[in-house]
Order: C-alpha cells, then sequence, then structure tokens
C-alpha cells in the first residue's frame, strides 16, 4: 500500500515534465490516467511551499487556457497564491483570474481583500492585473469598490494602471450604467492625460459610455490629432473613427461650393447672352450669400497628421484613414486612399472582404479615383467566390465607354469558370454594363443570347433573367429574341427562368402573337408539375391572351383556371378566382371588369439595375455596419455637416490665470519657441499661413516632434503644484482662524455628551483638555498649518515634481517635531491609560493599533485625541422575532440588539432576548445548546433558565462575535422537551459601538481613510426628513453611531467603530441646495461600508 502513493507521484512527475497529452493516445500505456489526475498533480504543485513549483504548475495551467482547454475545476488551487509574494507566480495567477473570475464568482470574492491589497503593490504589473482582476468580476454588490480602484487607478502615477483603468471603465459600465456621471469624470480627467499608451483606451471608453459628450474632445482634439502618430495601432484606430464624428460636428463640408461653381461654368459656357444677362443679379446674390470656403486649420491638422498613416502595416489603421479622408477631405484630395486600399489587396482574403467592400462603396460616387488601379480588381482563379464577386462589383462600378471593351472581354473569360455562382453573378454584371452604357447594350444582348445555347442550364437561366430586364427596354426592336426565347421552354428547367420566358411572352404577345397562344397550350399540359412561380406566370399569360386574343385561347384560358381553382397551394387558387372574375365577365362582375385591359397590358417602366453599395456609404465606412448594410448594435450614426461653423476657440487651451508668477516672460520664450521652429521645419510656408498662432502654440504643447517644449511644460507642471500646495496651505489657515471663535460651542457639545454617559473623570480630563487647548491655540495653528502645506506639497512631490520641491518641504518638517518635544506635555498616556469604571471597553481597543502608533510621543493640542467610547443613543429599538409562537408550540421568542456593550467580552454584540410563555404549562430548563456558528464567529450563551411559569415572560442576554460580518449566527433553543433550530442576523449597523471625537481628530482620520476607503453616494432628502432632528435620529436609528460635533450648519458628522476588530467607520452628510445630500463614508471595512450606505440611505428616503 505504501508503494501506491509514491507510483503515482512518479506518474504525476512524468507526466509533468513530459508530454500532457499522453491520456489521450490508447497506444501510449496512459489510457487509464484522466484528467483529473494530472490536475491532482497540479494542486500538489500549487500547494508546495516551493515558488519553483508553483510558477512550473501555473505556466502549465495558463499553457493549458492558452490551447482553449478548460481549468476551471483548479480555481480554489489557484486563487490561494493570490497573495504569493513572488511576483512571476502573481502575475500568472492574475492572468488564471481573469479568465475565470466571471464564472467562478463566489470564490473571487473571497480574495477580495487581496485584490485590494494588489492595487497598493509598488509593482505596477500587480497593480494593473489587480484591478483587471476585480473588473471582471461581475457582481452588483462589488460595484462601489471597482469604482473606488478606476477613480485611483486614474491617478496612478504608472501610464499602464492608468490604462487599464480606462479598460475597466467599459466593464463597470455593462454592469451598473448608473455609475455613468462618475465614470464620465474619470474620463474626462483621463483624456487629459499626455501619454500615448493612455490615449487610445481612454478614448475606446467614452465611445462605451459617453459617444454623445462631444464637448469632452474639444479642450482634447489638437492634443489627440498630435498623439495620433505614436499611438498603438487599435488606439489609433479608434481615436480616427471618433475624430471622423467629431468633424463632422465641428467643421463645414469642403466640397459644398462644388455643385454650384459646376452650375454656374455649365450655364456661362452653353448659355445665350440674354439669359446670362438675366441671371447675373441673381448669380451676384447667390455668390454673395455664399463666402468662399475656407478651411479650418484643426480640420487641415486632422488630415495632415493622418496622413502618414495611409504607410502603417496594419489594415484596420490604413481602412480608418481611407473612411476618414472619404468622409472629411476635400474631393481633389481623396485620391491618395486608392493607392493604400489597392495595396491592401495583397493581403488575407479576410482583409480583402472588407476592403472591397469599401471599395465597392466608394467606387459609385468616386470613380475616377479607382481607374488607374482597373486591373488590381480583375479576378484570380485562386480567389474565393465572395472576392471574386465584390470584384465583379468594382470592375462594374468603374466600367465607362472607354474602358467598357476590355471589361466585357474579361468578363467573356469569367463565363466559362466552374464557379456557377460566379457565373452568374458576372451575367448580371454583364446586364448592368448593358443598362449604364447605351453604345454597348446591343453587343451585350446578342453575348446573353449566344448564352442560350450554353450546355450548362444555370447560365441559361441566369441570362433569361437579363435578357427580360434588357428586351424591357426596347421590346418593339427585338421580337426575334423573344421568339428564340420562346422556343427554349421545352428545355429549360430552373423555375426562375420559365417564369421569366413566360412573363416576357405574356407582356409581348402583340409582338408575337402566332407563338404565344401555343406556348400557352404546351404549359397547360404541364401545369399540375410546375413549381408555384411558374404556375402563377401561366395564369398570367393565360389572362393575357384572352384579353388580346380570345378566339384562339378562350377554351385555354378556362381550362387553366379550372385546374388552378384545385391546386394545392392557396395563393395559385386565389389569383385564379381573382383573374376570372376579372376578365370573364358576368352579370354579378362589377366595374373592374371594364379595366381588366389597362390592368393587365398597362405600361411598365424597365428595371433599373442598380449597385447594391448604392446607398450604403450612409453609413461610415471601415463600420460593422456598413459591411452587414444594417445598423449593428452600439453603432454611432455618421453626423451631417453642419450648415454654419461652430465657435472654433472651443478647442482653444487656454493657461489658468494661477499659473502665471513673475518668470512669466521666461515661459512665453520656452512656448514660443517650438511654435516658430514647428511652422519653419516642419508644416513649410502653406501650412503655417492656414493655421493660427494660437493654434499652433496649443498644439505644439503636446506634440512628440518638439522636445523643448515637452521639457518646458514639465517645468511649468512643477510650479503650478507649488504655487497650489502654497494656496491650499493658506485656505486652511483661514478655515482654521475661522472655527476658533466656535471653540467654546464644541467644548459644551463635548459636555453635554459625556453627561450622559455619566463618568465624571472624562469630564475632568476634557475640561483641563480644553483649558490647555486655548492657551497654545495659536502655535497650535501654526503647526497645523505648517503639516498641512507639508502634506500637500509632498504629495505634489509624489505625483511628478523634482527634487527641488522635495527639498522645500524637508526643513518644514522640522518645526512642529521641536516645538512637540520642547514646550507640550502629553495630555494623555496611553501605555498608562484606565476606563473610567462605568466603562467596560478599555480604551486601547477603541482606536486601530496603527493610529496608537501615530499618536505616541505627539502632543495634542486641541482635545484629547483618543476616541471615548459613548452609551448608545437610545432611539425606538426595533425588535425581531426570532421563534413564532406557532413553531414554538407556545413558546414565542423575540430578540433586538441593545446597543449595550457586552459586559464579558467586549468584541461581541449584546443581544436582549425575550421569551414568552404562551403555554399552559411550566417550561423548564430552557437553554441554547450545541451553538454552530460560522468560522471566526464565537456565540457566549445565556444563563440557562430553569423554570419559566405560564403567561411569564422572562428577557436574558447572550453575546455573539459577528466577526464584523453579517453572516446569520445560528444555534438550537432547547426546553426540557423539544429543540428549535433559529439564527440570528445582524443588520450591518449593529455591528458597531459609538465613538466619540472633536472635529479636528474627525478630519485626521478621515485623511487616513480616503481613495479606497471612502463611498460617496447623492440621495434626496424628503420633505420630512430634512429638521436636524430627523436626519440625526434616522442615521441613529439606522447605525450604532455617535454623532461628532462640527461647525458648519450643513453637516452632520458620525463616527462608530466596528465591534469585533476596532476599525473606525466615519459617516458624513452634507446637505446640498434644495433636497439633495451627500453621504459620505470612510472605512477599511469596505464591504462594510457599501452596505452601511444603502441602510443609511433607505431610513433618510423611507
Amino acid at each position: 500500500m505504501a508503494a501506491s502513493p509514491a507510483y503515482g507521484e512518479e506518474k504525476g512527475g512524468s507526466s509533468s515534465l513530459g508530454e500532457p497529452e499522453y491520456g489521450h493516445d490508447p497506444a501510449s500505456g496512459g489510457i487509464f490516467s484522466s484528467d483529473y489526475k494530472r490536475h491532482d498533480d497540479l494542486k500538489e504543485m500549487l500547494d508546495s511551499n516551493k515558488d519553483s513549483l508553483k510558477l512550473e504548475a501555473m505556466k502549465r495551467i495558463v499553457a493549458m487556457i492558452a490551447r482553449g482547454k478548460n481549468a476551471s475545476d483548479l480555481f480554489p488551487a489557484v486563487v490561494k497564491n493570490v497573495a504569493c509574494k513572488n511576483i512571476e507566480v502573481k502575475k500568472l495567477v492574475y492572468v488564471y483570474l481573469v479568465r475565470y473570475a466571471e464564472e467562478q464568482q463566489d470564490l473571487a470574492l473571497l480574495s477580495i481583500s487581496t485584490f485590494q491589497r494588489g492595487l497598493k503593490d509598488p509593482n505596477q504589473l500587480i497593480r494593473a492585473s489587480a484591478l483587471r482582476v476585480l473588473s471582471s468580476i461581475r457582481v452588483p454588490i462589488i460595484v462601489p469598490i471597482m469604482m473606488l480602484a478606476i477613480k485611483e487607478a486614474a491617478s496612478d502615477m504608472s501610464p499602464y494602471v492608468r490604462k487599464t483603468a480606462a479598460h475597466a471603465i467599459p466593464k463597470l459600465y455593462s454592469l451598473d450604467s448608473d455609475q455613468k456621471d462618475q465614470l464620465i469624470e474619470v474620463i474626462e480627467k483621463l483624456l487629459a492625460d499626455k501619454t500615448t499608451l493612455v490615449a487610445g483606451s481612454v478614448v475606446m471608453a467614452f465611445e462605451e459610455v459617453c459617444p454623445e459628450r462631444i464637448d469632452l474632445i474639444h479642450k482634447n482634439y489638437r492634443k489627440l490629432c498630435n498623439l495620433l502618430i505614436d499611438v498603438e495601432e487599435w488606439g489609433q484606430v479608434v481615436i480616427i473613427n471618433m475624430l471622423t464624428r467629431y468633424a463632422r460636428t465641428q467643421f463645414l463640408s469642403p466640397n459644398q461650393n462644388e455643385s454650384l461653381l459646376e452650375e454656374n461654368t455649365e450655364k456661362a459656357f452653353y448659355g445665350s447672352e440674354e439669359e446670362d444677362t438675366k441671371d447675373a443679379k441673381a448669380e451676384a446674390a447667390s455668390l454673395a450669400k455664399r463666402k468662399p470656403y475656407v478651411m479650418d486649420p484643426d480640420h487641415r491638422l486632422l488630415l495632415r497628421n493622418t496622413k502618414p498613416l495611409l504607410q502603417s502595416r496594419n489594415a484596420a489603421v490604413v481602412m480608418a484613414v481611407a473612411q476618414l479622408y472619404f468622409h472629411l477631405a476635400p474631393k481633389a484630395e481623396v485620391g491618395v486612399i486608392a493607392k493604400a486600399l489597392v495595396r491592401l489587396l495583397r493581403s488575407h482574403s479576410e482583409v480583402q472582404y472588407v476592403v472591397l467592400q469599401n471599395v465597392a462603396t466608394m467606387s459609385i460616387k468616386r470613380r475616377g479615383m479607382f481607374e488607374p488601379y482597373l486591373k488590381s480588381f480583375y479576378i484570380r482563379s485562386t480567389d474565393p467566390t465572395q472576392i471574386k464577386i465584390l470584384k465583379l462589383e468594382v470592375l462594374t462600378n468603374l466600367a465607362n465607354e472607354t474602358n467598357i471593351s476590355t471589361i466585357l472581354r474579361e468578363f467573356q473569360t469569367y463565363i466559362r469558370s466552374m464557379d456557377k455562382d460566379f457565373v452568374a453573378a458576372t451575367i448580371q454584371a454583364i446586364g448592368r454594363c448593358a443598362t449604364n452604357i447605351g453604345k454597348v447594350r446591343d453587343t451585350c444582348l446578342n453575348g446573353l443570347v449566344q448564352l442560350l445555347s450554353n450546355r450548362d442550364e444555370l447560365v441559361v437561366a441566369e441570362s433569361v433573367v437579363v435578357i427580360k430586364k434588357l428586351l424591357q427596354m426596347q421590346p418593339a426592336q427585338h421580337s426575334e429574341i423573344i421568339k428564340h426565347m420562346a422556343k427554349l421552354t421545352d428545355n429549360i428547367q430552373v423555375p426562375m427562368a420559365r417564369a421569366s420566358i413566360l412573363w416576357l411572352i405574356g407582356e409581348y404577345c402583340e409582338h408575337v402573337p402566332k407563338i404565344a397562344p401555343d406556348v400557352l397550350r404546351k404549359m397547360a399540359k404541364s401545369f399540375t408539375n410546375e413549381e408555384d412561380i411558374v404556375k402563377l406566370q401561366v395564369i398570367n399569360l393565360a389572362a393575357k391572351l384572352y384579353l388580346t386574343n380570345s378566339k384562339q385561347s378562350k377554351l385555354l384560358t378556362q381550362y387553366v383556371l379550372n385546374l388552378a381553382k384545385y391546386d394545392q397551394n392557396y395563393d395559385i387558387r386565389d389569383r385564379a378566382r381573382f383573374i376570372r372574375q376579372l376578365i370573364v365577365p358576368t352579370e354579378k362582375s362589377g366595374a373592374l371588369n371594364k379595366y381588366a385591359k389597362k390592368l393587365f397590358l398597362a405600361q411598365k417602366p424597365a428595371p433599373i439595375l442598380e449597385s447594391s453599395f448604392k446607398d450604403r456609404d450612409h453609413f461610415q465606412l471601415g463600420s460593422l455596419s456598413h459591411l452587414l448594410n444594417a445598423k449593428a448594435v452600439g453603432y454611432q450614426e455618421l453626423p451631417d455637416w453642419p450648415d454654419e461653423a461652430p465657435d472654433p476657440s472651443v478647442r482653444n487651451v487656454e493657461v489658468p490665470e494661477w499659473t502665471k508668477c513673475t518668470s512669466r516672460e521666461k515661459r512665453k520664450e520656452k512656448v514660443e519657441k517650438p511654435f516658430y521652429s514647428d511652422s519653419e521645419g516642419e508644416s513649410g510656408p502653406t501650412e503655417s499661413a492656414d493655421s493660427e498662432p494660437e493654434s499652433g502654440s496649443e498644439e505644439n504643447g503636446s506634440s512628440s516632434s518638439s522636445g523643448s517644449s515637452s521639457s518646458g511644460s514639465e517645468e511649468e507642471d512643477e510650479e503650478e503644484e507649488e504655487d497650489d500646495s502654497g494656496e491650499q496651505s493658506e485656505d486652511k489657515e483661514e478655515e482654521e482662524e475661522e472655527k476658533r471663535p466656535k471653540r467654546k460651542d464644541k467644548e459644551g457639545s463635548h459636555k453635554a455628551v459625556l453627561g450622559t454617559a455619566g463618568s465624571p473623570s472624562e469630564e475632568e480630563e476634557e475640561e483641563e483638555g480644553a483649558k490647555k487647548a486655548k492657551k497654545k491655540a495659536p502655535q497650535g495653528r501654526k503647526g497645523r498649518a505648517e503639516t498641512s502645506s507639508e502634506a500637500s506639497t509632498s504629495e505634489s512631490s509624489s505625483s511628478g515634481s523634482d527634487s527641488g520641491s522635495e527639498a522645500e518641504t524637508k526643513p518644514r518638517k522640522a518645526p512642529p517635531s521641536s516645538k512637540a518635544s520642547s514646550k507640550e506635555i502629553s495630555l494623555l498616556d496611553l501605555d498608562d491609560f484606565t476606563p473610567p469604571p462605568p466603562q467596560p471597553i478599555p480604551s486601547s481597543s477603541i482606536i486601530s493599533t496603527s493610529l496608537v502608533t501615530d499618536l505616541e510621543g505627539l502632543t495634542l493640542t486641541d482635545t484629547s485625541l483618543t476616541p471615548t467610547l459613548l452609551s448608545p443613543a437610545f432611539s425606538a429599538v426595533k425588535t425581531y422575532e426570532l421563534l413564532h409562537r406557532m413553531a414554538g408550540e407556545g413558546l414565542a421568542v423575540e430578540y433586538c440588539f441593545s446597543r449595550r456593550p457586552f459586559p464579558s467580552d467586549p468584541h461581541m454584540v449584546a443581544v436582549q432576548i425575550q421569551i414568552s410563555n404562551n403555554t399552559d404549562t411550566e417550561v423548564k430548563n430552557l437553554r441554547v445548546n450545541e451553538p454552530k456558528p460560522l468560522s471566526g464567529m464565537r456565540i457566549q450563551e445565556f444563563p440557562e433558565i430553569e423554570h419559566l411559569a405560564p403567561g411569564d415572560t422572562a428577557t436574558v442576554v447572550m453575546g455573539i462575535d459577528f466577526c464584523d460580518s453579517t453572516q446569520a449566527a445560528n444555534f438550537q433553543l432547547c426546553t426540557h422537551t423539544r429543540q428549535f433550530y433559529v439564527s440570528i442576523q445582524p443588520p450591518v449597523g449593529e455591528l458597531m459601538a459609538p465613538v466619540f471625537m472633536s472635529e479636528n481628530e474627525f478630519k485626521k482620520e478621515q485623511g487616513k481613510l480616503m481613495g479606497m476607503s471612502e463611498i460617496t453616494e447623492k440621495l434626496t432628502l424628503p420633505e420630512k426628513c430634512r429638521s436636524d432632528h430627523t436626519i440625526v435620529q434616522q442615521v441613529t436609528s439606522a447605525a450604532n453611531v455617535g454623532r461628532v460635533p462640527c461647525g458648519a450648519s450643513n453637516e452632520y458628522r458620525f463616527a462608530a467603530k466596528t465591534v469585533t476588530s476596532g476599525s473606525l467607520v466615519l459617516i458624513t452628510l452634507e446637505r446640498r441646495e434644495g433636497s439633495t445630500a451627500q453621504l459620505t463614508i470612510n472605512s477599511e471595512k469596505m464591504v462594510i461600508g457599501t452596505m452601511l450606505v444603502k441602510d443609511i440611505i433607505q431610513a433618510l428616503t423611507q
């Protein structure tokens, strides 16, 4: 038995090193090995302590996924390694999780805290991968967490992480479209990004989320045009398509005056002198109204910067530029795209298919563009059928009187092809050429008549259908052809061809008066065996002959109508009844009988043979909608040109006033220098004349060609950030000065709240702290101002400033610490602090350990920085039913959360249970038995109730440690005779205890819990919930929190800590104009914060 595991390991080891496919080959001897055995090997490797084994296992798993194999059953084993310290393993784990997170959502949610830690990893690839996995878990409950992660990643130092944030935006939008407004803010921020890596991704997000918001593009238009050449290929495609739609809304059509000029020249050439004198005034007036077209410099910038991309190796980029030129460029300049598109015809057949679809549309309006490349559209024998038919379409569109003879010779060759569909398409193409070019009509018709003697029935049938359409143009001249076709009815069996011949004979029966009745006689014989389409034409032929030659065809017509009367097809039966009433006069027949000839033998217009691509250009070329000739989901319509050009100044990017300082002249030199060098060196005299000096200077701020301008902009950014940090510190000083007179009010509120707690020792300490704070107020204010400016400058330095700005922040750190050590004495020694007698929870559990370490050795200038635990502010206590008296056989149990500390363990929530005996007998030995809490949960049972008399009620308290989760605690409630299975599930607001802190402490703690730890929601307050008392009452009823004093009249602040872990939960409700308000919750526990937001909003809006 001991040998079998070793054998299994050896087998597993060999499979891991050798070919993993051995189990599928019956001859390999591994036929009895199954997939799960190999997966067991991988699981063992993933569970090992060696990173090398884990890495090897992850490589094999990713290789399996790449080959299309299912590796989802390895998810639990892989997800355990998400916290692995080896970066290579972690990267591959994230690759796996991105693939399977959507399928295994529950397991992925268990690791959500690890992903959140990954978002703060120093390695940019890990941060990006963590965000990618987080956005792949498509569960609505984590939408707020995803939103915060995207916001934080949008401000990341790494362009790669910002690019990933842009990719996550459409995923979040598809999961929850209500987040659109917040996502637009992130998109606006990312659109201002100057890196080429981000540009394509954020424009893609823009197209998915808010393509109608073109106002976001105005300020970034020139930057996108200049960055375009350096963006990755797929980003170029997205940006070009978006800029095509943008340009159609912002610029005038470059071809608007062309039609007018053409009309004027024709009139001037052909018109007489009298007409000229008459129309001179009208023409002058119309020309005066239409100003000469001058292209907008921004329009020219787009065309100039996209033209080099026609040489791109990526077919999609070339196609995108081609459609941009087709939709935006003047007619004289569109020709440049023809050569690039013809080059793409040497590519794969899939690329050829898409390119030819677009060329077919372009060649209808811009025929001259592709005429020089006519031979490039000749068909090769190796082309697939779809490519052949599209090339035929293009050749037909390009046909004119000069090249028609060459094209028809080509068509003659194509008719001999073995591909029947292609031959049929060629015959239709010949028919179109004959329709469009009058001088070759007879030649084409004779060629098609010769095809009627072809051995292939399909060729003959298609020829008949095309000849029928051509004969409708000149039927009188071609009666011989009609006679020839009438003879073919004996041989041709294709229903469409037979129907076409019958229609021709019936329509032009006057030209063949002898043959038509005989054809009807033959068709009457075989009527019952014909296809439905042929039967309908036989009935039509009979009706027409009855009206024109009733002597010969009267009996035949009646015979055919009688046959049709009992046909299986109801269309044929209905047609027969209708025609009989129409053509055979009876007493009952109405007035229509008189008009039968006019109805049946009316002049019918000849059919117009048009290209199927004629009206496709209203779709944007290169789009899926154009390819399918139907509007696809998510397609954005191509806007019409505006009649008047919108204001071009919206694209001007002005330097804000606050960035200007004493070195303004130097900055101007820096900015203007590249403008002149760019206009001289790159654009040349013609283009620099086009562009305005404003647009030039702004374009070059972000252009990749001017290095000096980019370095100048970096220096400007550094100076701007320093100025900004200085202003922030000044603002904070002013705020502190405004808050100073309100100090007494805060102290009064401190005493009032503490009075309710009933702890005199706390009151005394609070008063001492207030007195000392008053004495040292100026010094404290100064220290705070310095620290705030220090924080802002360090923040700016981390976001990209140089070492100079960092050097300035260093001397600022010294004064607060020196003052603290020399002058101040700590008001509260955290190590020796003992809580007052009424409070059962020690103070060390109130503050998180990180906060304690931060406070050690610091001076406390305002008030005591230790948050103090409060007794609950009792509102109406909500009771819940634990056991109904029917289910409990007369025993009814209710419970409520008393919001008082549980005496024996401060980490437990106190649950007050009320037991009522509604039976006629005494209940004995009431107790909790076999509690089965989930992992980590603890239950402290209440003391056993020995006797409960009939009609009596007993109240007991039990403690439950819910581990800061809202999962239910399950246990048995037992009596001497019965057992009842019950569970207590806490609302999220009952998992916390109130904490008191001053306003400054609240702000400081809130500052530590920003970014991912902050959740913000907007709400509308109903009329009954707008008074201060009601708002406070509703918030405290939803959650066990304590109110924090606040200087602002429109703000309400509350603080609490989670009972188990002691994590702070800070709540801010800010009233806005009208009935709107904004709720902000700061907490390390993001899931608790998310659920608490919903509960508070529900309490305030119900």
